[in-house]
């Protein structure tokens, strides 16, 4: 099959190697280096896929990364399925199946295009806000049939058989774009002696140069090029990054660069190579040249297949040797534009018209298009395009000078295909990411990087330098700067002589006028891939989204893949101008990662396979796995859940535990709690202001129990807090909240306190810690720790001290989770096997038993003590808990939650409290979770009035116990409560107090 739209020579592409691919299930032929886009475009493949909204045919615009319709269904296999790839970027190769994504019966004749016929009237911007909320049991219906018609591609439904994977990088320069600024500035870096990468989204290096015939030094642009490129790879102090976009550009210069490695290969990975990887990368400096992409105008029709940008057009013929058509018609708005008919027609095809919107445009290239006899029609714009799945023509019209009116009559001029230029926007994506607003600029006629406290420099096109001259010696300074910064001294890098071209200025014009008014005009797109028009914006700015953040999601303009790449300046200049605006005024959405999507794959790395989910283990997690331990999930903590012995149950362990713990000792890995050292001099009051009782009088070398709520009153998270020193304290949480316990108090530190100087760290995975409890604790304590007087009467309960426990500096607290005698060893996590491992040496004497969180559990409930999460559930809060005790009003300073606790509901007669449940038949444990009546005669639905929070059997005493939220519970002792189980049986229960065990404290202070 020949390719009809193919040169017979030029281009970058490799004659010799003919590619076979496939599109839809027919067979086409292509080169080596082609890409999906050029070797469709030279086939004359015009539909490529069907509108968001209205099914209207599409055909390819651009040939980078701002293509907006040519996203493509890749893969031969199910397995091998990869949705949504733009052919502008993927790579040809031999065996390539291609599919549109979407299209029924198929992409060239669409029933839902009957839709895209009426659709402006049918479907206007929020239609699917405003028309599918009822019925509720139609949702389903409606999101399936929406994501059907939505044309994006589909997952996989087997498993992927590539390996991806991830690295972490650092280097001095990272230089974003490999187009003549970013090798001007890679080069000066280089051969400074700093460490640089350079990433480039294209197969090659090169950028604007690749399909330039711009000459350097008199040669061709790409000998240049080459040589910059080859010097760069042989240096032993930059890594080279090709098909490698930069994705995302976090704080701290750390960005994200997402290399595809193998994609232009095969569906499949060669054996043993990776398919993609994804660079986590810390750079002292990031230069980006990330250069700018061609803005098409917004007129009439403009989506009609054959409608292009006109730079991308010129990228096909003298990049890849493909002509898109036969009867061009140009508009341009710039003189730039002018070189799209200028190669067009050095391709032996006919060049229709130049429509030029300026009124008296010159310049070398508009001298050059006169000498090739091209018709120029000044003063005038295409208003319209006629055609449906390919252009037939255009009308021409004469406009006014601002360009806002048709002043003129129109006529036809026969074309299949039409180009436009409305200028160039940098692609400021990047820069954005990381909060700078960007700045218009009237000259340039676009958006400009922002200030950033970033270590970043631009060059070239994104700093509306678009000459090569400009855009290299930029690079050049920047790339200067930043090693002068490193101390180093800037190489000389002699740059190349430059072709000089005169160019006119540019008209400021996005919106081409129409005879009729916009609203009734045919549809003129602004946003191609989410088909947002410019009657849908005016119609968003009258319904009242004055934003242009509110603008771009009531109308979905910028979504998707697409990111607003094409059609965000002009969408933002047509909502200026119905808003009476200036576009500065009106002001630009900010961009954020990923600048182009990535995969999956190559995000998770090699991190998959079975579920994951993070693990983290304490220092003892050895000796635990050697002695038997059953683990329990806590968080993402593996936590030893009890310590079985031959032949012994669940239960038969948890009782020789607690009863060893209660009888001698026992020793609980608590590594796990959350650790949060709080530092600075208004430590005090930040804690008395988080935390419900007071903490401005704690002393050093105490600690104190204390109650976190939320701004509703309501407990969330408990802990002891121990005063280290006068404007130090070290807080610890439950193991599963330390994370959000921590991002708790940054929340309220740097949003509603800044003022209070304090310093959080989380220091968790830096202490092991272990608690000894039991009547022996002490004596086996005074055998390792020698250096700790731990007497009652100088060590006593809720104190601290710091010595050496088996030799090693430590933290000792005397606290007790069980209400018997203990104390918490905290040494440095690095040896905390070595001391566990001595405490059981010298602990056998005493029969030492390690003792897991499930003994815990019944050990602290034999005290009464709660579990946030647990015996908590956000609907509690202290009061309800019966510890009225960790509350004070008398702060100065209101604490959060505490207007939460005054609400009429948390204040009412009746509420659910907790209290213990003491069960009339011993032996019976009533399942957590069950829900308590008074009346078990009443008739379902009995009214429920609590419920079982906690419910062990209690070895010691012999005896179940239960902790659960009675309504009134308090002042119900000695009542019973029934719990009716599935089966129709009841357990009955007497209302107690949830202390069973030792209720004045006395083991614990002895």
């Amino acid at each position: 099959m020949t390719q009809q739209n193919r040169l017979q020579s030029g281009g970058r592409i490799d004659r010799s190697k003919s590619l076979t691919f496939s599109y839809n299930g027919q067979e086409f032929k292509g080169f080596q280096g082609d890409t999906l886009a050029s070797a469709m475009l030279a086939n004359g493949i015009d539909v490529i896929g069907r509108s968001f909204k209205y099914s209207r045919p599409r055909g390819i615009v651009a040939a980078g990364a701002e293509e907006p319709n040519a996203v493509m269904q890749l893969g031969a296999t199910e397995a091998t399925q990869v949705p949504n790839v733009r052919a502008t970027q993927q790579e040809l190769f031999h065996g390539l199946v291609s599919k549109s994504t979407n299209g029924w019966p198929n992409v060239n004749t669409d029933v839902m295009s009957l839709l895209g016929k009426v659709g402006g009237k049918m479907m206007p911007p929020g239609f699917y806000y405003k028309t599918f909320m009822y019925p509720q049991s139609l949702w389903d219906t409606y999101e399936s049939m929406i994501r059907k018609a939505a044309g994006l591609g589909r997952s996989p439904l087997e498993t992927d058989p590539d390996t991806y994977d991830k690295v972490n990088q650092h280097c001095d320069v990272l230089v974003v774009g490999a187009g003549p600024a970013g090798l001007a500035a890679a080069q000066t870096a280089a051969r400074s002696g700093a460490r640089v990468m350079i990433a480039d989204e294209q197969s090659e290096f090169g950028g604007s140069l690749l399909s330039s015939k711009e000459l350097l030094n008199g040669k061709p642009a790409a000998e240049w090029v080459a040589e910059v490129t080859a010097e760069l790879e042989a240096a032993e102090n930059v890594m080279v990054m090709p098909r490698s976009t930069v994705n995302g550009y976090h704080d701290q210069n750390f960005l994200t660069i997402h290399e595809r490695r193998t994609d232009h290969i095969a569906d499949l990975a060669p054996a043993g190579q990776v398919r993609q990887r994804l660079h986590r990368v810390r750079a002292k400096w990031v230069v980006l040249a990330t250069g700018a992409h061609e803005r098409p105008l917004v007129f009439a029709n403009n989506d009609v297949p054959g409608c292009m940008v006109a730079n991308a057009v010129s990228t096909y013929i003298n990049r890849y040797g493909v002509v898109p058509g036969n009867n061009l018609v140009l508009m341009t708005t710039n003189d730039n534009g002018y070189q799209a008919a200028i190669d067009w027609a050095e391709a032996g095809r006919k060049v229709v018209a130049i429509v030029d919107t300026r009124q008296s445009p010159a310049g070398d290239r508009v001298d050059a298009a006169r000498k090739l006899g091209i018709n120029i029609i000044s003063g005038s714009a295409v208003i319209e395009v006629q055609g449906s799945k390919r252009v037939s023509g255009v009308s021409v019209a004469p406009i006014s000078s601002d360009g806002s009116t048709i002043s003129g009559s129109v006529q036809r001029l026969s074309a299949d295909t039409v180009a436009s230029s409305g200028g160039w926007s940098p692609v400021i994506h990047l820069s954005s990411h990381t909060g700078s607003r960007p700045v218009w600029n009237e000259e340039i006629v676009g958006f400009l990087p922002g200030p950033t406290v970033q270590k970043q420099l631009v060059a070239g096109a994104i700093n509306g330098n678009y000459t090569t001259a400009k855009a290299m010696a930029e690079g050049v300074e920047a790339a200067s700067s930043a090693i002068a910064s490193m101390n180093l001294t800037a190489a000389s890098v002699e740059l190349p002589a430059t072709e000089e071209v005169v160019e006119g200025p540019v008209q400021t014009l996005f919106h081409i006028p129409h005879t009729k008014p916009t609203a009734s005009a045919p549809k003129q797109f602004v946003d191609y891939q989410n088909d947002v028009t410019a009657s849908g914006i005016e119609l968003a700015c009258r319904e009242g989204y004055e934003s242009i953040e509110h603008v771009k999601r009531y109308t979905a303009m910028g979504f998707g893949t697409d990111q607003g790449k094409l059609g965000n300046i002009n969408g933002m200049a047509i909502a200026a101008k119905t808003l009476n605006k200036s576009i500065p005024e009106t002001g630009t959405t900010i961009f954020r990662p990923n600048y182009t999507p990535v995969t999956f794959g190559a995000m998770v790395g090699r991190d998959c396979g079975a579920l994951f989910d993070p693990e983290r283990y304490t220092a003892m997690h050895k000796w635990h796995l050697e002695n038997g331990a059953k683990f329990e999930d806590v968080g993402q903590w593996k936590r030893p859940w009890y310590f079985p012995k031959a032949g012994e149950s669940m239960q038969e362990a948890l009782n020789r535990e607690c009863i060893s713990t209660r009888e001698s000792v026992g020793i609980l890995d608590a590594s796990t709690l959350g650790k949060i050292d709080i530092q600075g001099k208004d430590a005090r009051e930040f804690l008395g202001r988080v935390y419900s009782n007071p903490w401005a009088k704690l002393a050093v070398g105490k600690c104190r129990y204390g109650l976190m709520c939320g701004e509703d009153g309501m407990v969330f998270d408990d802990g002891v807090t121990t005063c280290l020193g006068e404007n130090h304290f070290l807080m610890t949480t439950t193991s599963g909240g330390a994370a959000r316990v921590y991002e708790w108090l940054e929340l309220w530190h740097q949003t509603e306190w800044p003022e209070l100087e304090v310093y959080f760290n989380t220091v968790t995975d830096h202490w092991s810690t272990m608690t000894i409890s039991g009547p022996n604790s002490r004596k086996l304590l005074e055998e390792v720790c020698t250096d700790i007087d731990l007497s009652n009467e100088a060590f006593s309960f809720m104190d601290w001290k710091a010595g050496t426990v088996a030799g090693v500096p430590a933290r000792v607290f005397r606290i007790s989770f069980t209400g018997e005698l203990s104390y918490e060893i905290n040494v440095q996590a690095n040896y905390g096997l070595q001391v566990w491992e001595k405490l059981f040496e010298c602990g056998e004497k005493y029969n030492l038993t390690p003792y897991g969180t499930e003994t815990m559990h019944v050990l602290r409930a034999e005290k009464g003590f709660i579990i946030a999460g647990q015996d908590t559930d956000g609907s509690v809060h202290p009061h309800d808990l019966g510890m009225s005790w960790c509350v004070s009003d008398k702060k100065p300073f209101s604490y959060i939650g505490k207007r939460g606790m005054k609400r009429e509901d948390c204040v009412r007669e009746n509420r659910k409290e907790l209290v213990g449940l003491k069960t009339k038949d011993s032996q019976v444990v009533i399942p957590e979770g069950s829900q308590g009546v008074f009346d078990k005669t009443a008739s379902i639905p009995m009214p429920m009035v609590g419920h079982v929070t906690s419910s062990y059997y209690s070895a010691v005493l012999g005896h179940s116990i239960a902790m659960g939220f009675v309504k009134g519970g308090l002042s119900r002792m000695g009542e019973t409560v029934y719990y009716p189980q599935a089966d129709g049986s009841f357990i009955e229960a007497e209302i107690c107090s949830p202390i069973f065990l030792d209720p004045k404290g006395e083991r614990q202070n002895v």
